[in-house]
């Protein structure tokens, strides 16, 4: 099987996944759309970051990352999510696809453990400022590889934190983001987004 049927069928398995029922605007649950999720996880898996390997999911939602790790062959994945109503999806959304994932309600800030590759699509910071900012240093502290989604615009300063905590931030791909409605401040149906993907190097 060629390796673009493999990450069509990626993408059709966390299509499928059940999404968060309520979300909220604090936390910026957007849902990660399905074919970034399957891009994003293809390109670590390129880079020998996800096969056999421990994979954390920071800010995990429903778990699409984590799962769709997993699905790639990892070793081992553990999802943190500060929503416990996330957490119950996650769960479900695991046992629905067969695999195992460890997930835990908790804070980000608090995620202990050593891990190869941390993947994450934290909050952009459009409702508190440099809400990212504790993803990235919690990534930074507990994986040797990160691939991390930012809005477009904010390179510069995340390449910035992520030198100060010693580690390299690299420029992998660009994306549309569409950002279905979703809370009553949306004023369109869907919103598009720029969104850089990341890769911070310890």
């Amino acid at each position: 099987m060629g390796g673009s049927t493999k990450k069509r069928q990626l993408e059709m398995a966390l299509q499928k996944l059940r999404p968060l029922t309520s979300r909220s605007p604090r936390l910026e649950q957007y849902p990660t759309p399905a074919d970034i999720a399957a891009d994003l996880l293809w390109e670590a898996l390129a880079a020998g970051d996800i096969e056999g390997k421990d994979v954390i999911d920071l800010g995990c939602g429903n778990g699409i990352l984590a799962i769709g790790a997993m699905l790639l062959g990892a070793h081992h994945a553990v999802g943190i999510d500060i929503d416990p109503e996330a957490i119950k999806v996650a769960e479900q959304a695991a046992a629905d696809t067969g695999v195992n994932v460890e997930f835990f309600e908790a804070d980000v800030s608090t995620a202990k453990g050593s891990f190869d590759t941390a993947l994450m699509n934290p909050p952009f910071g459009a409702q508190t400022k440099h809400a990212d900012r504790p993803f990235i240093e919690k990534a930074l502290q507990v994986a040797h590889r990160t691939y991390s989604l930012h809005n477009d615009g904010t390179e510069a300063f995340v390449e910035k934190l992520v030198s100060s905590l010693g580690g390299v931030s690299l420029p992998v791909k660009r994306y549309k983001f569409e950002i279905p409605y979703a809370f009553e401040f949306h004023r369109k149906a869907t919103e598009s987004v720029s969104v850089v993907l990341l890769r911070f190097e310890r």
